[in-house]
């Protein structure tokens, strides 16, 4: 009987299309409840520029060489993904919105709460933006407030606050165009901060308040919860690509060369480097080698990400619960890798700081590369992803619906549902014109 249970569980696939790599995973939950990964891809990603696609046919290809990665990990067939979106688009609001109901002897259901949720959906946005998310924060049912669940309860004016989260509409079929010419179908799309805060933060840190911080090759994405509940979101638009670039232009080296200077011998706390060595870097053909401070290096990278947790902080103070983060700040993503980092964020901020590494959820036997906060956003898309479909929010087999921005122009290059682009149309209408209306006159 097990058995067959595991078999009925639905494989859930996701990819992390993000700055310095696209990340495909599959898996399923055992038995048990864990998340087992089978399947795994990772390609170096070229087309996409702070979160945002910048180049469809190096991202198309990418996304194409992960997910054949995966299909070499599993038999079993499948066309449909969650992804991810990214980048300093990303906005966040503050709503509060009203349901008056006509019957006071009924109870609050599911689906006054349903209706409160799409009311949101109604909202004016600036042109080229969309809602990604709409978050219930407290619920008021006639005066009473700090509500979390009134289903059940009764009374005539149902109030809310919402978290708000929209993106620009641009950046968000860019992907599913990246995905689809890949021969697969979105079914679902998370902000990536909140996919990584679901991989990464317990229950008892979202409820004591914490600020998640996924440090990425583009962009750093902040995460405030506090009560359970996502308080506040906001998007910096520098990542470890920054770091590189510093090294790069401090050391004048090449970029591979920084990015390796980086890994191995970055420290983002120079007074942690003691023995202050000197490394060798090879110069270009038929020049001497540079030598760099180990101390010199780290200089460099901790003016960078000083100034980052700078950004970082302001955000916190915007959001207004600076002083109730309990849970302190949990970093991840490749750029909480540097070595020191939780002791800079901590001296910087004033506030703990831990590691956030993706793996609590899963079963045994996963794979140890696995075993990092690189993967917190590819690992928390395949959780959310099951959660959605458990709770009947997704099914598979029905792909999200697109509503395209009435009147906007689709660029020159792109290709639209029937192959062609938009000059294409406009020369074969014309042409038909003239062969229907030969003597015509311009």
């Amino acid at each position: 009987m097990e058995e067959r249970q595991v078999k009925h569980e639905p494989l859930v696939v996701a990819i992390d299309i993000g700055t310095t790599k696209v990340c495909a995973i599959a898996g399923r939950k055992n038995e048990y409840g864990k998340l087992e990964i089978l399947g795994f891809g990772r390609v170096d990603s070229e087309g996409v520029l702070r979160g945002v696609v910048s180049n469809i046919e190096k991202t198309v290809r990418a996304i194409t060489q992960a997910v054949e990665q995966v299909r070499q990990g599993i038999d079993e067939p499948f066309s449909e993904v969650f992804v991810g979106i990214a980048g300093q688009h990303i906005k966040s609001l503050q709503y509060r919105g009203m349901l008056t109901r006509s019957n006071v002897h009924t109870e609050i259901s599911r689906a006054d709460i349903e209706k409160l949720i799409s009311d949101m959906h109604k909202l004016v946005l600036p042109p080229g933006d969309k809602i990604l998310h709409v978050l219930p924060q407290e619920y008021t049912v006639d005066n009473e407030q700090g509500i979390l669940d009134p289903v059940g309860m009764s009374g005539v004016r149902l109030e809310a606050n919402f978290h708000i989260i929209t993106g620009q509409v641009s950046a968000s079929n860019n992907i599913r165009r990246c995905v689809e010419r890949a021969g697969l179908g979105v079914v679902g799309m998370t902000l990536e901060p909140i996919a990584s805060a679901r991989a990464v933060l317990t229950d008892e840190e979202k409820e004591a308040g914490v600020a998640l911080v996924d440090m990425g090759g583009g962009t750093t994405d902040i995460t405030i919860f506090q009560d359970g509940i996502i308080r506040h979101t906001a998007v910096i638009p520098f990542g470890g690509n920054v770091i590189t670039k510093d090294i790069k232009e401090g050391c004048s080296v090449m970029k591979h060369q920084a990015e390796r200077l980086k890994l191995r011998f970055g420290s983002a706390l120079a007074d942690e480097v003691y023995d202050n060595r000197i490394i060798g870097v090879p110069g270009l053909k038929g020049r001497p080698k540079k030598e760099i401070s180990e101390k010199n290096l780290a200089r460099i990278i901790q003016a960078r990400v000083e100034e980052i947790f700078d950004y970082v902080l302001e955000e916190i103070r915007r959001s207004g619960y600076q002083r109730k983060l309990v849970g302190g700040i949990v970093l991840t993503g490749g750029g909480s890798l540097l070595k020191h980092i939780e002791k800079l964020v901590t001296y910087h901020t004033g506030l703990s700081t831990r590691i956030g590494i993706p793996v609590e959820q899963l079963a045994h036997g996963y794979a140890d590369y696995l075993n990092s906060p690189v993967y917190a956003t590819s690992i928390g898309l395949l959780l959310t992803g099951l959660e959605d479909i458990e709770a009947g929010k997704v099914r598979l087999g029905v792909r999200e619906q697109v509503a395209e921005p009435v009147g906007e122009a689709v660029p020159a290059g792109e290709e639209d549902d029937e192959g062609s682009n938009w000059f294409d149309k406009l020369f074969r209408k014309t042409k038909e014109w003239f062969e229907t209306e030969p003597d015509a006159e311009l």
